[in-house]
């Protein structure tokens, strides 16, 4: 079978003795229907999803791709080599024109803390190839692991470099802690345009959304590398949403059509990102709180912040507010909290990761206001969380955080009002992939006078990268110095230490 030009195994083509497809399949008179690349998630010691969606003409306003209106047989394989000689795994499946015509395969029976490599194959053309892993089976902690997350991808701020840069570190897992797409509608003068000039509202409109964002070669090359884990924070639906509670009444929507919108939202965010299909939608909810082991190594208890949170209080913004301090307020719904403190008393792994959107730790600025869509808007709520941990004796407790469009390294304490309280657990705080446009060179702590558990800052764009081990994990804030022209270097701007069963950052 011929393959097409385009086909490609992270950087060459497949040897011409691998094991092609079945054959019965003549190539239909179609364009490219790979166009939006492919991914893999949720890695489990036996299993991985495998996702693409089909997509010859991403842009298309009717957000279907190009797509006639009919299913689609898609073949798949797994490998242990990318030259696809022997395989572990195959079958196939439908992507359905009621999807988009996404496909999510959970590719079962594979060895644990093992290294694949997986293709599609459909309408007679073969995708690009995309390398993925399994975890660690339980008990066992495999080898180190080395992790990269990241949050907040506008297009139109700018180049999406950062993520080139991380596929070229070649993670073992990413994590996109939220804000994948944004929803406001073209901007004039900025560096690309989305698609669009009105602010995305319906179904057609998110997916075709996704499908722009898809389309670029650098975001592809991140899925391409590595099995993603995803929660979404705000932009995936809309800015400073709150539960069922808007932020501001623009675009003007009904109560029933805001209740669309959010519909809308949720269902192209499950056909567009690598979840298993427990985390499918179901009308305008979505079960995305979920707990991924990594062997003995490490546990990620991924949370959700929008759906279940209380208002922000005072009208959001920066506040000095004491609403803030009422013990009944909470960011994550009685039932996930009670899910966290739950999965904290199982010690499941030697560290407990908690992938979630917005800052964790205490920042007030000299007049006593924060920030109210963060977790200084619920006190009660994180010290709820905290002092589950600590009750749990949990050893190592880690919070990752995306959401401010900067890089943060911060140590959490069990009263943040007195510089000589306990450190009990450490927050790192990934920078934005495009957000906030360049940036600056500052590393001055905005606030450290009164918030000194806050170790570094950078307003650079990038990600974080880790290294998991049983002893450490050591954590790389990664840079690059301009989005607003293509392609530039990446830089390590700090670096940290976080050492078994104490708490807190150590500077390399």
């Amino acid at each position: 079978m011929t393959m097409h030009r385009r086909t490609f195994i992270l950087g060459g083509l497949a040897a011409a003795g691998s094991v092609a497809f079945p054959a019965g399949m003549a190539r239909a008179a179609t364009p490219f229907p790979f166009k939006l690349g492919v991914a893999s998630g949720e890695p489990a010691a036996d299993s991985v999803v495998l996702w693409t969606r089909l997509a010859p003409s991403p842009l298309n306003a009717d957000g279907q791709g190009g797509m006639a209106n009919a299913d689609v047989a898609v073949d798949w394989q797994v490998s242990a080599t990318d030259t696809f000689a022997t395989l572990v795994a195959g079958g196939t499946v439908t992507a359905h024109y009621a999807d988009a015509h996404s496909v999510h395969v959970v590719a079962g029976g594979l060895s644990p803390d093992a290294e694949y490599y997986y293709r599609f194959r459909a309408q007679g053309f073969i995708s690009p190839v995309g390398r993925t892993r399994t975890a660690p089976a339980t008990g066992t902690f495999g080898r180190d692991l080395t992790m990269a997350f990241a949050s907040c991808s506008h297009y139109e701020s700018g180049y999406f470099t950062a993520y080139r840069r991380m596929a070229e570190d070649r993670p073992d897992l990413i994590l996109h802690l939220g804000d994948y797409i944004y929803e406001n509608g073209a901007t004039s003068g900025a560096v690309r345009q989305h698609a669009g000039a009105s602010e995305i509202v319906s179904l057609a409109d998110y997916r075709r959304r996704y499908a722009q964002y898809k389309s670029d070669p650098d975001l592809q090359a991140a899925h391409a590398i590595a099995p993603w884990l995803v929660v979404p924070d705000d932009h995936e639906v809309e800015n400073n949403y709150a539960n069922m509670v808007r932020a501001d009444s623009s675009p003007a929507l009904t109560a029933a059509q805001w209740t669309a919108r959010r519909t809308a939202a949720y269902r192209a965010y499950y056909e567009n990102m690598p979840l298993r299909p427990a985390q499918a939608p179901s009308g305008n909810s979505i079960p995305l709180y979920r707990r991924v082991r990594w062997g003995q190594l490490a546990t990620f208890h991924m949370l959700d912040t929008r759906q279940f949170r209380d208002d922000q209080a005072c009208g959001d913004g920066w506040k000095a507010c004491s609403d803030a301090d009422l013990s009944a307020r909470t960011l994550t719904g009685a039932a996930q909290e009670s899910w966290l403190l739950d999965g904290f008393g199982q010690h499941l792994a030697t560290w407990d990761i908690i992938g979630q959107q917005v800052f964790f730790a205490r920042q007030f600025d000299a007049s006593g206001a924060a920030n109210m869509d963060a977790w200084d808007g619920y006190r009660a709520s994180r010290s709820r969380i905290q002092q589950g941990w600590v009750d749990r004796q949990v050893r190592n407790p880690l919070v990752l955080t995306g959401d401010v469009h900067a890089a943060w390294a911060n140590n959490l304490k069990a009263d943040y009002s007195t510089s000589s309280s306990a450190t009990i657990g450490t927050e790192l705080v990934c920078t934005s992939i495009g957000s906030g446009g360049d940036g600056s060179a500052t590393t001055t702590i905005p606030n450290a006078a009164t918030n000194p558990h806050l170790k570094f800052y950078s307003a650079r764009r990038g990600y974080t990268l880790t290294r998991i081990g049983a002893g450490q994990v050591r954590a790389d804030f990664r840079a690059v110095p301009m989005i607003t022209q293509h392609d530039a270097a990446v830089s390590t701007l700090k670096s940290f230490v976080i050492l078994d069963g104490r708490p807190g950052l150590q500077a390399v």
